[in-house]
């Protein structure tokens, strides 16, 4: 078991439960917009929010936005610990830094003396497409050896200095490579994982890269804290990553829809009844499994597990419960007559 940080009133690692983040693509200087992207993040399910400050004028829109947060910040730094500092000062709950790219260790030192006056842990990210020179030489191109190695060399930094609220990520778009890093990661330290994969491209694409990469890792009891990255709204890396969680067993909140790819026996529109059950519970929140089944034969069967379901037939189908078969409707009944249903359940 990884140890424990707290990032504001958030827990991660040590056992909590999976921490979900997202990172706003608004400019940190847009205040009224921020808050309203955090605002839609919360709502959607995110609990940690990450923004960009790249300038002091962007450290001063984050104090402002800090003070109105309804989720703890984030603040993602390169390049000048003055930002960090300042970050720190104006309410992160959490730095992001890469401690190699802020200056010498009289840098890091200060960056750590304030994250520590403040009681804010610091992330160390690293990234497969930023690695040092000194690392590429050696290895010849980035490897799940080499992130690990920056990684680690970066930690060293700041317990120079006794802090160890650290939190640790080695992100790649190559899921393969990030995945055996993190597994590598694992094995040496107890500090708790921030994992995702890098770069992913669009919702499609991204949405399976992430799931193969972060969903694998969750699945070998690897990481504490995911961001699904992709080039979309940020609400919508908030619904993968529910999703992800919700695939891997780790979140049982909200409905769990199975739905079978139909086949020549299916004699209903069994796509469209599935999109349309999913679109009506997709703000349900109770731990219910629902099945949409296209063969009255084996439907109810193959979803025994189901604790509600339809089973189509020949321009119809049945509700069925725990297998146990209900109702024979018309098609045209079967989506609200389940929703009553549930309903009731």
């Amino acid at each position: 078991m990884t140890k424990q940080i707290r990032v504001g009133s958030v827990p991660i690692g040590g056992g909590a439960p999976i921490v979900i983040q997202s990172m706003l693509n608004t400019a940190t200087t847009d205040v009224e917009g921020s808050l309203a992207q955090i605002a839609a993040l919360k709502q959607a399910g995110c609990e940690i929010a990450r923004l960009a400050v790249p300038d002091m004028e962007a450290a001063k829109g984050f104090a402002q936005i800090a003070a109105a947060s309804p989720l703890p910040l984030v603040a993602d730094i390169h390049f000048d610990y003055r930002l960090a500092i300042a970050a720190a000062e104006g309410g992160a709950a959490k730095i992001r830094i890469n401690p190699g790219n802020i200056g010498g260790e009289d840098r890091v030192k200060a960056v750590v003396d304030c994250c520590k006056a403040h009681h804010i842990p610091i992330r160390i990210g690293v990234n497969g497409g930023s690695l040092d020179k000194k690392l590429l030489e050696k290895y010849g191109h980035p490897t799940p050896e080499a992130l690990v190695e920056s990684a680690l060399e970066h930690a060293a930094f700041l317990e120079k200095y006794d802090f160890t609220d650290i939190c640790l990520s080695m992100k790649s778009s190559n899921v393969p490579l990030m995945m055996q890093a993190y597994r590598l990661m694992a094995e040496k330290v107890d500090y708790p994982l921030h994992v995702g994969v890098t770069e992913t491209g669009t919702e499609y694409m991204g949405t399976i890269k992430s799931a193969m990469g972060i969903g694998g890792l969750l699945c070998l009891g690897i990481g504490d804290t995911i961001r699904v990255s992709l080039t979309a709204d940020p609400v919508r890396e908030v619904v993968a990553a529910k999703a992800i969680l919700k695939a891997a067993g780790l979140r049982k909140t909200g409905v769990n829809l199975i739905a079978c790819p139909t086949c020549g026996r299916t004699k209903i529109d069994l796509i469209g009844l599935a999109n349309r059950v999913e679109e009506a519970l997709q703000d349900c929140e109770k731990e219910l499994t629902v099945a949409v089944m296209g063969c009255i034969v084996n439907g109810p069967g193959e979803a025994r597990e189901a604790d509600i379901g339809i089973a189509g037939g020949d321009g119809c189908g049945v509700i069925f419960l725990k297998g146990e078969l209900k109702e024979k409707l018309p098609y045209e009944e079967l989506l609200p007559t389940l929703l009553r249903y549930i309903d009731k359940l």
